[in-house]
């Protein structure tokens, strides 16, 4: 019986042929696309063909940086509180850190740590980035061989989870987090006191930032009553009249000037302010800003219900003057140009902001001038509009002077017997409420201060006197000396007359003489 024999197994030689028939077909046909197919439909063509064999990953990542171009992120700093609440035993490494009156230790995730929350059934992973970056400083633009080297930190959040929850996670998952964080923020609020951070020209801009402990209040605060309830009706006004401003067209904020001598209590009033509003401070001290740019990065960098303070506006910097129209000469702009050839710290840049186009970039925001002397200020800060109210903090009371004896000795005039003689001799006298302070802190004995501070007064009144005096004698000396001169003037102008008279008649004696002869 004859079996068929199995199917014989091709030749080396065939394999080789046929491979060698493929590969030149295939040449061939590329040689072809090459000639009769343009490169960028090849590039299309090739780019499809890869997406449509790529593995699809059913995963949509969301980057959160910490700032979007000049402004810090919401969502971000939201996040960053939200997370400390979330996390768990499988967390390796944490950053702790608490400072003073904060209620309990603050935790935030290390760079590289990642963290799964639970939303409505939902998975949601995060992992916290943050990365280091080396550019060149802003010099580079103007002198290549000059460049510096500047690392900066990018830090950002990423959150992770299926695409098909995309909705969900955007209109529900991170509005959450934006309002349990506002909550959390409003429960352990401490008001903070932000300084410029002295590397922000190198970097980012950025502000540095303590816990705002200044004790002042308005009931401790040395000022008239009528004063101190005139501020706190501006002020109560000013935080409910969100809906007016927008439909006057105006933007959220609210300018004080505080003017007046050294030692009258202006940096006392801003604390009380910020404790009674609640609202952070930021200490902006001009003189550590170069440019006009810089600037307008820092108060773009302040938040909403923030107090934004400038002291000794007058002298803390010497902004150039704004120029107008043809008066603006080139030889006037090159002189406001720095060596790198940005144009400096101006008038203009600062006004701008307080009442141009970048003043409504922020709601509820304060804006504090201080000076010891209004008269030496451009009237353009003064004009309506940018200082909306003025305030005198002048010399101390009567009755500033009984809130401090108040606060300092917890006394009050009205079992006391050094408030009436007090009360004759402090309103002829210009003393400031810190040389008040300083007087009533010398002794803890009520009496034996107060005593001490009616003999400084006493003492204040006969200089006070004394000077008076003294300048009525100095004035009369003067009155005396210009009546004699005057006299003098009178006199020897007669004798010169009456010498000019007998000269002429002893000349025309001469001649007559003269003539006889």
């Amino acid at each position: 019986m004859m079996f068929s024999s199995p199917r014989e197994m091709p030749s080396p030689s065939s394999i080789f042929s046929a491979y060698a028939s493929m590969t030149a077909s295939i040449m061939l046909l590329r040689s072809m696309a090459q000639e009769l197919i343009p490169q960028p439909i090849r590039g299309y063509l090739f780019n499809t063909f890869r997406y449509l064999i790529k593995p699809r990953s059913p995963t949509l990542t969301l980057i959160i940086e910490e700032s979007t171009g000049i402004t810090r992120n919401q969502v971000y700093d939201a996040a960053e509180s939200y997370l400390s609440t979330r996390v768990t035993p499988e967390n390796e490494r944490l950053k702790i850190s608490k400072v003073p009156k904060e209620k309990k230790l603050t935790i935030r995730l290390e760079k590289g740590e990642k963290l799964t929350d639970t939303y409505n059934g939902l998975t949601l992973k995060w992992r916290f980035i943050c990365a280091e970056t080396e550019k060149n400083s802003a010099n580079d633009i103007h002198n290549s061989n000059n460049s510096i080297s500047v690392r900066s930190e990018k830090r950002y959040f990423e959150l992770s989870f299926h695409k098909k929850y995309k909705e969900i996670v955007l209109d529900s998952y991170l509005p959450f987090i934006l309002d349990k964080a506002k909550e959390m923020k409003d429960e352990e609020r401490v008001l903070k006191m932000h300084t410029l951070n002295t590397a922000y020209c190198y970097s980012s801009v950025k502000w540095d930032s303590i816990n705002l402990e200044h004790p002042s209040t308005f009931e401790t605060l040395a000022m008239e009553p009528e004063m101190k309830n005139a501020i706190i009706e501006d002020l109560n006004m000013f935080v409910k009249r969100k809906d007016f401003y927008r439909k006057v067209g105006r933007a959220w904020k609210r300018g004080y000037l505080l003017y007046g001598p050294p030692g009258t209590g202006k940096s006392s009033l801003i604390a009380a302010m910020a404790n009674y509003l609640k609202f952070d401070i930021f200490d902006l001290q001009l003189g550590n800003i170069v440019r006009d740019s810089d600037l307008r990065k820092l108060l773009l960098a302040t938040a909403n219900r923030s107090i934004l303070v400038i002291e000794d506006i007058d002298c803390s910097v010497d902004l150039p003057e704004r120029r107008h129209g043809e008066g603006r000469k080139q030889t006037d702009i090159q002189a406001h140009l720095d060596s790198d050839g940005w144009m400096q710290l101006t008038l203009s840049g600062l006004l701008n902001f307080i009442d141009g186009l970048w003043s409504s970039c922020g709601d509820e925001r304060i804006i504090i001038f201080t000076t010891n002397h209004k008269e030496r200020l451009d009237p353009a800060l003064l004009r309506p509009g940018r200082m909306d109210m003025h305030i005198h903090m002048s010399y101390c009371s009567y009755e500033g002077f009984k809130i401090l004896a108040s606060n300092y000795l917890e006394i009050s005039h009205d079992n006391n017997p050094f408030f009436g003689e007090i009360e004759g001799l402090i309103e002829d006298i210009q003393i400031t409420p810190a040389q008040v302070a300083e007087e009533l802190m010398k002794s803890e004995d009520a009496d034996a201060t107060l005593e001490g501070f009616v003999k400084l007064l006493k003492r204040k009144k006969m200089e006070g006197d004394v000077c008076e005096n003294s300048n009525k004698r100095e004035n009369q000396e003067k009155e005396c000396k210009k009546r004699k001169v005057s006299c003098k003037q009178k006199r020897g102008g007669g004798n010169s007359k009456s010498n000019v008279g007998v000269t002429q008649r002893r000349t025309r004696g001469i001649i007559k003489r003269g003539s006889s002869l």
